[in-house]
């Protein structure tokens, strides 16, 4: 391997193992003790709401996540690698922050964009995003986690092709579409053992999700990720919708 591109590799494993150090921390934090706001939170913190499904079908909006933590207490939380710098030897290297550039009289001015996945692998899965100063990495991790937190919702799995028809939730029930900007995406539900057919990060939408098999069909400027995962999300929505 070219030292170039080697060089390229430990910076992007240095940038993963960052954020992911920051998840930990923040999940760390939010493990004390909950002092509910709204009347939401109070019916979870006195037991009259055991279950997430609860909420949703009561239609009631929820704005706190520390819910979410109760209702769904093994919630995992995966980073979108959004962002990218050119090598010099062409290319692009992947990393889990967007940085963005503006001039000011005083100088350059950096603003950083985060995208965060969250989901319990059964079924519930929600996406956050959050930009803000480039000091304030922690503080911009922490808001894109809460919002893909306050984002969760259900996801409709059963088995719809013909192939398999074997009853069980291991992909999904029928083909549906989603776009976002330019890029639209087709989903199709596969027979067990086709697994994920899909870029590496769609493929964490749909791992925490719970869909062990799919196939996925983009068109657009499926670079530009953000859309992508937002293109996604939409196709997963649209299940429940035609449910």
């Amino acid at each position: 391997m070219p030292r170039e591109l080697k060089k390229q590799e430990i910076e992007k494993e240095e940038n993963i193992n960052e954020a992911e150090e920051i998840v930990t921390e923040i999940k760390s934090v939010e493990a004390g003790k909950f002092i509910p706001k709204t009347s939401l939170g109070k019916d979870v913190v006195n037991g009259k709401i055991t279950s997430i499904d609860q909420i949703f079908e009561s239609g009631r909006k929820i704005i706190e996540p520390e819910i979410v933590d109760i209702l769904i207490p093994n919630i995992s939380v995966e980073t979108i690698l959004i962002g990218g710098s050119t090598g010099k030897g062409g290319g692009i290297r992947r990393t889990p922050i967007r940085r963005t550039t503006r001039m000011h009289k005083s100088g350059r001015r950096y603003r950083i964009s985060i995208m965060v996945v969250v989901g319990n692998g059964n079924g519930y899965i929600g996406v956050g995003f959050a930009k803000g100063s480039a000091q304030k990495h922690k503080e911009i991790m922490e808001k894109a986690i809460r919002n893909a937190k306050l984002n969760i919702f259900p996801v409709l799995r059963g088995c719809g092709n013909w192939e398999c028809r074997c009853g069980t939730n291991h992909s999904i029930p029928f083909a549906v579409s989603g776009k976002s900007g330019s890029v639209r995406i087709n989903l199709f539900p596969a027979p067990k053992g086709v697994g994920l057919v899909a870029s590496d990060e769609i493929k964490k939408i749909f791992r925490l999700a719970g869909i062990k098999d799919i196939w996925c069909k983009s068109r657009g400027k499926t670079a530009t990720r953000i859309n992508h995962i937002y293109a996604t999300i939409d196709a997963l929505k649209e299940l429940n919708r035609r449910k």
